[in-house]
């Protein structure tokens, strides 16, 4: 290696350790925050950028009086202010709840931080100021490296020991410690825990803040700052381990050394095939992820946790079955009146469908806005039923769903592309492109339980979406795919939802005959008592990850169905916000019965579609209307509808059983 390599390899290890410390601000408060409140926060990306904005317009206004690092300091104080009161006003009201239900609603509260920054500081890119006395750069082996780097180079490190002091050598850190280990001995010892947790939300948010406010120099203030840190925060948290600051620090570093590493060695040929490392470096922290989480699933300095710790909801027969149910023990189920009770859900579901069969003909006029609106809402139907399937009953939450769901619609795109084949046996591809990826996923993922599990999926959706998206002679690239049209009989729109309604109607029965059959008692029965139930012979692996290729097969006919709808295909199908749509979905539908997706879906579509054609600020109150179902409506749509028709057809069977005696 040449004098000239090795000095360019140090700069960049240099660069490495810069990166590093910005990294590790952001994900030691995503660390503190979970290690306490076990809080999966995905709104800890919007404090990051916060803090950037926030930092952008102290320094415009203040720096010639208070100068500028009071500045960058004071920005990240009043972040630290409004993550106190955001977790006084919203997430103390579900600390309790379910994972998945704290999740939709930090999501929201991602949405409505967006808005809020889009609507304060408008949508342009704000390049930040340099900062005052290193804004030139320093000669290192003689290569010019920024001297405002080297001043990170000693910040993350700095800040980590004054965690480590904080957290070891204080009372509160004595506090905070204790409720990490084990919450509910903290709380019979009395210890405060409403403003432990806000404190260490606080600071938590104060961290990211400060991460914000001092990438500034660094990189411009820009409204995608939230998704691009908030994926490598959740990578570097679980490389280190939940709850571990000093893990944040290590698996920081790691990640950042390995990106400079890829970056160094640039474009390379592999037996005559050219290989660019560079383009590791957006998926590099997700492939560290998941090699860990298989080697040492609790990650580097996390501790094993015993039996499974997922959080589950109780799940139950879906909505339009519950009259059955309340006949149970009931003397005077044989009235009329009864009868028709036990009628109306299912003449309600062949309502809903005569209705949709009919849609094209009663609005002829709207039919091609209403049919294409209907064709995306039966398709995210489709796909949040697969996650349901999975997340319900399975207990098993995905964060990484969307791969299946884009690489069964990239699977049947190439094969109309690429090999040529009629559209109606490409179609029939996309379930198995989706089973298959189920298949090699699923294997590692069902070792796993609670947010492990759900990280390992993150980590393979990554994956998919990086292969996706550097693939440029495969898959098109960031441009994707076009010309992707339905075959000529189905040109027509009503012929095309016609087929898709058919789809997805016969999809979801199949799902719902699959949990109903003796694989689902089973599927239920390894949720709630894995133990107890590999005691009486079931295979819990073999049961989990059966049902993890059952749901990537209709993920990726969902997926096949989509891209033929939209006649293209771009990366973004596989995008983690793709996966965070279709859990939004479950969860306000509710994950008590199957209905629940569907409801969801629906709900969710539609909202997004009204509100996005009628204000530009559309995520602040797609946010909004979220938290508000998310606190009003903990069980879902789904669940209160339910709630609602027991109460109706209790009422009746008390009138029948006054009138008979």
């Amino acid at each position: 290696m040449t004098a000239d390599a090795l000095s360019s390899l140090a700069v960049q290890l240099l660069g490495g350790f810069a990166s590093a410390s910005s990294l590790f601000l952001v994900a030691a408060g995503l660390s503190l925050i979970f290690g306490v409140s076990r809080i999966v926060n995905f709104a800890h990306g919007g404090f990051f950028m916060l803090g950037a904005y926030i930092a952008y317009s102290l320094i415009a206004t203040f720096s010639s009086t208070i100068g500028f690092w009071p500045s960058l300091l004071l920005a990240a104080m009043v972040v630290a202010m409004l993550g106190a009161v955001v977790e006084m006003l919203l997430l103390r009201r579900i600390y309790h709840a379910p994972e998945l239900l704290q999740l939709l609603a930090t999501f929201a509260l991602g949405l409505i931080i967006k808005d809020a920054v889009l609507a304060s500081w408008g949508p342009e890119e704000l390049p930040g100021p340099r900062a005052p006395g290193l804004g030139g750069a320093v000669a290192i082996l003689g290569r010019q490296f920024p001297a405002y780097d080297l001043f990170l180079m000693a910040a993350g490190p700095a800040v980590w020991a004054l965690l480590w002091l904080l957290l070891h050598r204080t009372r509160w850190g004595i506090l905070v410690r204790a409720a990490t280990e084990d919450r509910a001995m903290a709380s019979a010892l009395g210890i405060r825990q409403a403003w432990l947790f806000t404190a260490v939300f606080a600071l938590g948010c104060f961290l990211a803040g400060l991460g914000g406010a001092l990438q500034l120099p660094r990189e411009s203030a820009h409204l995608e700052l939230d998704i691009n840190a908030i994926g490598s925060a959740f990578a570097v948290v679980v490389i280190g381990g939940m709850g571990s600051v000093s893990g944040a620090f290590v698996a920081a570093l790691l990640i950042s050394q390995i990106k400079a590493l890829c970056i160094w060695i640039g474009l390379v040929e592999i037996a005559s095939v050219e290989f660019s490392f560079s383009k590791l470096t957006l998926v590099v922290e997700f492939v560290v992820m998941a090699v860990v989480l298989v080697v040492r699933p609790w990650g580097l300095f996390g501790k094993p946790t015993v039996g499974n710790q997922q959080a589950s909801f109780a799940f139950e027969k879906p909505v339009f079955a519950l009259p059955g149910l309340l006949l149970q023990g009931t003397k005077h189920h044989s009235s009329l009146r009864s009868g028709v009770v036990r009628s109306l859900p299912v003449l309600g579901v062949a309502g809903l469908l005569l209705a949709l069969l009919l849609i094209p003909i009663l609005n002829a006029a709207d039919a091609p806005y209403t049919l294409v609106l209907l064709v995306d809402i039966l398709t995210a139907a489709l796909f949040a039923a697969s996650l349901f399937f999975i997340a319900g009953p399975g207990g098993m939450h995905s964060f990484g769903h969307a791969a299946y769901f884009g690489l069964g619609a990239y699977g049947a795109a190439l094969a109309v592309r690429q090999f040529g084949w009629p559209m109606e046996v490409a179609l029939l591809l996309a379930p198995i492109a989706g089973g298959f990826a189920a298949l090699v996923y699923g294997w590692f993922c069902v070792r796993l339980s609670g947010v492990y599990l759900s990280m390992l999926t993150l980590a393979f959706a990554q994956m998919s979406w990086a292969l996706v998206y550097q693939a440029d002679a495969v898959t098109g690239g960031s441009n994707g795919l076009t010309g992707i049209w339905p075959a000529d009989w189905l040109a027509d729109d009503r012929a095309y939802y016609s087929l898709v309604l058919g789809a997805v109607s016969l999809s979801v029965l199949l799902l719902y005959l699959i949990l109903q059959a003796p694989f689902g008692l089973a599927l239920r029965a390894v949720r709630d008592a894995p133990l107890r139930a590999e005691a009486l012979g079931i295979d819990r692996l073999r049961v989990q990850w059966l049902a993890f290729v059952i749901a990537g097969v209709f993920a990726g006919l969902a997926g096949g169905l989509y891209a033929f709808s939209k006649g293209s295909i771009s990366p973004e199908v596989l995008h983690v916000n793709k996966s965070v749509d279709a859990l939004a979905m479950v969860l306000l539908g509710g994950v008590q019965t199957i209905a629940g997706p569907l409801l969801g879906a629906a709900v969710f579509t539609g909202l997004h579609d009204t509100v996005a054609r009628s204000t530009d600020y559309w995520r602040a109150l797609l946010g909004g209307i979220i938290v508000l179902l998310t606190l009003a409506a903990p069980l879902g749509l789904a669940g209160v509808a339910g709630r609602i028709w027991q109460a109706i057809a209790r009422r009746f069977y008390a009138r029948d059983g006054a009138k008979s005696q």
